[in-house]
């Protein structure tokens, strides 16, 4: 007679896998984590540890990794890879090559280009900078409604130079035929619950295409506060795999392919990727005995994993709306602006 444990095991290999829009041949993500350095001290965010911690040393992805990147996706990832998207463990603005890095990607990946950023240095010179790259979407992290705030979550940050950033982005797109994307996000938590609903109005109001607004989460048990939280939200539950193995690789600031997003310990790390490809890295062992522990929940060979307490956050294509879904809804409008 099977266990209970094998049926369950056996029904999740069924369930969980490559379909939609996930595909075996190419990641249908690719995100380039630019830079370590942050200007900013969020709360939410795990940076103000990682800059004390020994993982931290300024780095920033070189251009010639980025291109690589970029030629794989033209070469391997059109009509596969859904966007390459700038963003994770540092702000991509304060990268000296960042706005060639954002061209050369818009100008030669044949796929959308997105932009997340904290918005405290777009100013106008870097508002015309950034438009001229002919990146498709640019997403705002702004987490609060008034400075006071935002002073309490975005440390270090001034919300009345933040959003008169953003107003004037939002501006100057509506000002041309062809022009990304506006969308601005809000990691729900404890110091801004009472200004989700105005901050959505708000943002909506005045001419962001679409507004965000986060789960909060442990960033893959970086918060150490919050790993209790989520796993008492999981107690009795079945754990089922994360979409990541299937959908995303990370190319972060030292130049390692990764397949973590939130992993602030290099965690996550499978090889340099001057010495190999994203194609044969997602096709590779690495992966396959990666997705084979999520199908089994045996994360013996997989201890960034098996810590992670994140897991039930990621969202496969048939559990609900997912960051991939609002990418899909713009492609769909044109993503350029001309809807």
């Amino acid at each position: 007679m099977l266990t209970a444990s094998f049926q369950e095991s056996e029904k999740t290999k069924e369930k969980y896998g490559f379909y939609g829009r996930l595909t075996a041949s190419f990641p249908s993500q690719l995100l380039v984590d630019a830079t370590e350095i942050c200007n900013l001290a969020c709360v939410h965010c795990p940076h103000p540890e990682f800059k004390r911690s020994e993982h931290y040393t300024k780095r920033s992805l070189t251009p010639d990794l980025n291109a690589k990147l970029v030629d794989e996706v033209a070469q391997y990832g059109r009509n596969v890879t859904k966007y390459i998207r700038y963003a994770s463990n540092g702000e991509p603005l304060t990268h000296k090559h960042i706005y060639e890095m954002l061209e050369y990607a818009s100008s030669n990946s044949g796929v959308t280009v997105t932009l997340t950023t904290n918005g405290t240095l777009m100013n106008e010179k870097h508002i015309e900078k950034l438009l001229e790259t002919g990146v498709n979407l640019i997403d705002i992290s702004i987490d609060a409604l008034t400075p006071e705030t935002y002073a309490k979550i975005r440390v270090n940050g001034n919300l009345n130079i933040t959003r008169a950033n953003v107003l004037k982005l939002i501006h100057y797109c509506k000002q041309t035929a062809k022009h990304p994307k506006i969308v601005v996000s809000y990691v729900e938590q404890a110091q801004n619950l009472h200004e989700t609903k105005d901050f959505k109005k708000f943002w909506e109001d005045n001419g962001a295409d679409y507004v965000i607004i986060r789960r909060q989460h442990s960033c893959s048990g970086a918060k150490e506060e919050l790993v209790t939280v989520e796993r008492t939200k999981n107690s009795g539950q079945l754990r089922r795999p994360c979409l990541y193995p299937w959908e995303r690789i990370v190319l972060n600031a030292r130049g390692d392919l990764a397949f973590c997003p939130s992993d602030w310990v290099h965690g996550s790390v499978i090889a340099d990727y001057r010495a190999t490809t994203i194609y044969e890295t997602w096709q590779g062992e690495f992966y396959r005995n990666l997705r084979q522990a999520h199908l089994v929940n045996n994360y013996s060979n997989h201890q960034f994993c098996g810590q992670c307490p994140d897991w039930k956050n990621t969202r496969w294509p048939d559990e609900g709306r997912s960051y991939a879904d609002m990418i899909q809804d713009f492609d769909r409008e044109g993503v350029d602006g001309n809807d």
